[in-house]
């Protein structure tokens, strides 16, 4: 007789409900599984076989037969062990549909019976909950980040023994997870950067807190010791603490990528992922047979930052364009295919020329105009219009060097009016599916991003003297919302404006 069992599989961030149907047939011995499993799967049928018998558990002598339906919907990973091991107790007479019933199994098995941790739990308690399953058996390891979901039951199991216990001893019971342990979005993060110690770089400063404020890309160029790198690492400690759905969202991506912790289920920073030049195009948004997530996915409501930015190879650095335009990447494959969130700040660096001392007060460029020009043509101009701040960061004077008062605001202070900017955006923003400025479209500019005449006639002397694209020019009203939100203003005024406009210099050639 046929016996279902549910568990759940992933592709991309998204979750489905897998039944998986077991039937012993009177044949040669035999243990086929059928439904597109893909190798790992397959080879469940000597780990299940191993695992049963190891935990006093007799194993059919007959033909075994395992589908997992839906049949079309390929099956990867590991985490199939444990449901089909399930299914053959039952047809042992071990376990009874009835107890199984409104459960889901998750989890590999090693050959003595113990259930070892998968990745993507997250997600497929999420999907088999949203299914109408009430109760979901996982690893151990995996018990904590599995209770993040609220509203089903999660138990979890040591070893296989521990699972058929549950059903005749009640021996299991359900893990509660109090989040706000997890993420307390009131307590200080300690961090291994400050800006306290970095000397001068006054308006380089005030540029990263809007970046922060309004989650907008920014581009640094200067001289190499001028302090971009070093502001690049102190910038994590102005970022605001993570609310839940931004943490959840990003918990979901990190255990599908296998980079969750067990101490720390739930990811309560926001990332920063600082990439080397000679990654790939596929490292940066993902990809493979079965697409795992990149760089920029990893990044998601944090930073990407990018050193040596023009080092990086030109097709590279052309696959941002998208996501950071739709703050998503699709990755296409011939039979399906995945979508990844990717709304995170571009931090990038660069010097201005292939020896770094362009426009240097204190030391001459030796570069000809021709290597200037391919050095920073390697930037495409679609790319930079993406990008809302370009910094200058001019080399640091002697006297910036040698002064030793330490009289720079520190991080803390920085952070709080970072908080207050995006409690004014999470207010203003609650019942449009956005978070921060940078993710306003042409609709939600016109409707919050209201000039007056002065600022209108402002923004038109721009536009013609800098030749401002469509998408520049949104960015720049974005970036003016955001700067006004910081000042506490409810409307944006010229002086926002200009400020706006300020930032816009560098390599394109918009300047003060």
């Amino acid at each position: 007789m046929v016996n279902r069992v549910h568990t759940g599989t992933v592709i991309g961030l998204n979750a489905y409900k897998v039944s998986v149907e077991t039937d012993v047939v009177n044949a040669l011995p035999g243990f086929s599984i059928v439904g597109l499993p893909d190798a790992a799967v397959n080879e469940a049928r000597d780990r299940v076989k191993s695992a049963i018998k190891n935990s006093g558990y007799t194993f059919p002598s007959q033909k075994i037969v395992v589908n997992l339906a839906p049949a079309d919907l390929k099956k990867n990973g590991t985490s199939f062990d444990l449901p089909i091991a399930a299914g053959i107790l039952i047809e042992e007479e071990v376990l009874t549909s009835e107890q199984v019933e409104d459960y889901a199994f998750i989890g590999e098995l090693s050959l003595d019976g113990l259930i070892r941790p998968v990745v993507g739990i997250l997600p497929m308690v999420l999907g088999l909950k949203e299914s109408g399953i009430k109760n979901i058996i996982v690893p151990k390891p995996n018990v904590k980040e599995a209770a993040l979901i609220d509203g089903i039951n999660v138990y979890g199991a040591e070893h296989l023994a521990d699972v058929v216990s549950h059903f005749t001893e009640n021996k299991l019971s359900p893990t509660v997870i109090d989040t706000q342990k997890y993420l307390n979005i009131e307590q200080d993060e300690n961090y291994n950067f400050d800006f306290k110690d970095v000397k001068g770089q006054s308006k380089a400063k005030k540029a990263l807190e809007i970046a922060a404020a309004g989650g907008h890309n920014m581009l640094m160029i200067g001289s190499p010791g001028s302090g971009k790198t070093l502001m690049a690492k102190c910038f994590p400690s102005i970022l605001p603490p993570l609310v839940l759905e931004e943490a959840l969202e990003l918990t979901k991506i990190y255990s599908v990528a296998g980079l969750l912790s067990d101490d720390e289920p739930l990811m309560t920073k926001r990332p920063f992922r600082a990439v080397h030049h000679t990654a790939s195009a596929n490292g940066i948004i993902g990809g493979g047979s079965n697409p795992a997530p990149g760089e920029i996915t990893l990044a998601h409501r944090g930073v990407l930052f990018l050193d040596e930015m023009v080092e990086f190879p030109r097709n590279v650095l052309e696959v941002l364009r998208q996501p950071l335009e739709d703050g998503e990447i699709v990755i296409s494959r011939t039979k399906h295919s995945v979508k990844y969130p990717a709304k995170f700040i571009l931090l990038g660096a660069m010097n201005p020329c292939p020896c770094g001392y362009l426009g240097d007060k204190e030391k001459h460029c030796t570069c000809s105009d021709f290597q200037i020009n391919r050095y920073q043509a390697k930037l495409s101009g679609p790319l930079l219009d993406r990008i809302d701040l370009q910094i200058d960061i001019p080399r640091l004077t002697p006297e910036e060097l040698l002064n030793s008062n330490n009289q720079e605001e520190n991080s803390a202070t920085i952070r709080k009016r970072v908080i207050n900017a995006r409690k004014i955006q999470f207010e203003r923003y609650k019942n449009e599916s956005i978070l921060t400025n940078s993710e306003l479209t042409s609709r939600l500019i016109k409707k919050y991003c209201k000039i007056d005449k002065e600022s209108e006639e402002l923004l038109k002397i721009a536009t013609v003297k800098y030749q401002l694209s469509g998408r520049r020019y949104d960015r720049i009203l974005k970036l003016a919302r955001t700067i006004a939100d910081l000042a506490g203003s409810d409307n944006i005024t010229r002086m926002h404006i200009t400020q706006a406009l300020q930032y816009r210099i560098g390599i394109t050639g918009v300047s003060e």
